[in-house]
């Protein structure tokens, strides 16, 4: 089945060829989560809710079945299914068995780390809809779910297909603050916008979703007035009347429909930065769509930011809950013994710097020292205590350290030959995270040289390569001194590496 994601990658320039290829890709959909909802389905005392709510945790399993239910429809004589329930039960189990056959069914780790991004980010959109949302408007609270988990969802096969271009695309028009229309047209020859509509439309995709994509492609006048007075945030009672001035607009604001855009907003947006312009945008739409004080926006937002990284975090993705201080798991205590406290808001605003200058465009660093020096430091600042950095040489037989921290000095020295170590073969094939936990430690120990394991003593253990021009250069080996990792730790960890891999990718393109 793993060669089913295999899908060819040509880079189209034009609307059609780009409905043309994302149209006919495949999702990747968890083995666990495909096994489960498989059983289920055989089991003649599951319900539909019951199936339904099992495909709920792989939204590329929800998607398929939706599109594929609004498929069979002919003539327009059918409203589309806009949720699983109704999608599920317009198919027949059946049929349904025989699409869940099609899919290619993977493990969780041999899906690439793009699109289970990019999934996060819907799933975290969805539990901020259901916290400001759902118990609001109580009778739409489906239409509410379903938009959210689905707005971004025309975007997840160019997450398999084109993943560069999605992360060319953030690093140039979040972080360097590029015009969002040109350097679309650079790389994709079309608005991604105009791509997201039109496979919205093509995918018979829940109603809100298509209306969402037609407000920021046609509506942002009514967008611009309605944000001049969300900013307006200290004169509730001079919002109201503004709004009640122009009924148009305030019927037009009032819309659920809204509901759906304003998570994916949030979501979105606080991956780059709670604080950003981005943000606060989409945090001054709210509080004036509920007609709420931005605290208490601010105070919900960061709650069910947490909540979404309880639910749906991994080791390998950034989640922003990341960047919020959670009391309540700073002491939780794992195998018996007590986790690494949690990085300290001093800690993650030192993080936070010094991620900040890995990405900093164009490149600050003055050569390949320079920069591992700020990679090791942002590391050490998420609360690391040992880390070693290696990079490779050019045919992949060895490693050497570049840098390394709370280690021996004569740890500087170490040299490893990739040929002895199958853990090493597999993370210098392509990008791969490794992490010994007490129930795998002893599996893996046997796998790594023995010179390597003895600097890292202890059951928990992170490891990753790093990528550059889609090949992998460097490895990062970090613990918190060998006990359970603090989990804010290690979803810090899986974010500096995608920073230091975005510096990489800039050093490398320097001057070009």
């Amino acid at each position: 089945m793993a060669n089913e994601t295999n899908v060819p990658t040509p880079t189209p320039s034009t609307l059609e060829g780009w409905i043309k290829l994302l149209d006919g890709v495949r999702l990747p959909v968890p083995q666990a989560s495909h096994d489960r909802v498989c059983s289920a389905i055989r089991n003649n005392r599951s319900s539909l809710r019951d199936i339904a709510e099992l495909m709920q945790g792989s939204p590329a399993l929800a998607l398929s079945v939706i599109r594929e239910a609004n498929r069979q429809l002919h003539g327009g004589l059918s409203e589309p299914a806009e949720n699983l329930e109704v999608a599920i039960n317009r198919l027949g189990l059946k049929r349904t068995e025989e699409l869940l056959a099609r899919l290619p069914a993977l493990p969780l780790s041999e899906i690439p780390v793009a699109l289970r991004q990019l999934q996060m980010i819907s799933q975290h959109a969805t539990q901020q809809a259901n916290g400001f949302f759902a118990h609001r408007l109580a009778r739409l609270w489906q239409d509410i779910h379903w938009g959210s988990l689905l707005f971004l969802s025309p975007l997840w096969p160019m997450a398999l297909t084109h993943p560069q271009l999605l992360q060319e695309w953030e690093l140039r028009v979040i972080h360097r603050g590029e015009s969002a229309r040109k350097v679309e047209k650079q790389l994709f020859g079309v608005r991604l916008l105009d791509i997201c509509q039109a496979l919205a439309d093509i995918w018979r995709l829940p109603i809100w979703v298509q209306q969402g994509y037609r407000l920021l492609m046609s509506e942002q006048r009514e967008l611009v007035q309605v944000l001049r007075i969300a900013r307006d945030s200290d004169h509730p009672l001079r919002q109201q009347n503004r709004l009640d001035d122009d009924p148009t607009l305030r019927r037009w604001l009032n819309q659920p429909a809204n509901t759906v855009l304003l998570a994916n907003g949030l979501a979105l947006s606080a991956q780059h930065a709670w604080d950003s312009p981005h943000s606060e945008r989409w945090q001054y739409l709210t509080s004036l769509y509920l007609q709420v004080p931005m605290d208490h926006v601010q105070q919900q937002l960061h709650q069910q930011a947490a909540n979404s990284a309880r639910y749906h975090a991994m080791p390998d993705l950034w989640h922003p809950a990341v960047s919020l201080i959670w009391p309540w798991g700073m002491n939780r205590a794992a195998a018996g013994s007590l986790a690494a406290p949690a990085p300290t808001a001093q800690d993650l605003a030192k993080w936070r710097k010094q991620c900040a200058e890995l990405l900093a465009e164009p490149s600050r660093f003055a050569n390949a020292m320079h920069l591992t020096t700020s990679a090791r430091d942002a590391l050490l600042a998420c609360g690391m205590r040992r880390v070693m950095i290696l990079m490779a040489d050019r045919t992949h037989a060895n490693l050497r350290v570049h840098q390394c921290a709370g280690l021996p000095k004569d740890a500087s020295s170490l040299n490893l030959q990739v040929s002895q170590s199958t853990v090493l073969q597999r993370l210098l094939a392509q990008q791969a995270q490794v992490r010994l936990t007490p129930e795998n430690s002893a599996q893996f120990s046997a796998l790594l040289p023995a010179s390597l394991r003895s600097l890292f003593g202890g059951e928990h253990l992170l490891l990753r390569s790093l990528v550059n021009n889609g090949r992998v250069i460097m490895l990062v080996v970090a613990d918190q001194g060998g006990g359970p990792f603090s989990e804010i730790t290690v979803q810090a960890f899986g974010k500096t590496a995608q920073c230091i891999e975005k510096a990489l990718h800039s050093f490398s393109h320097r001057g070009q």
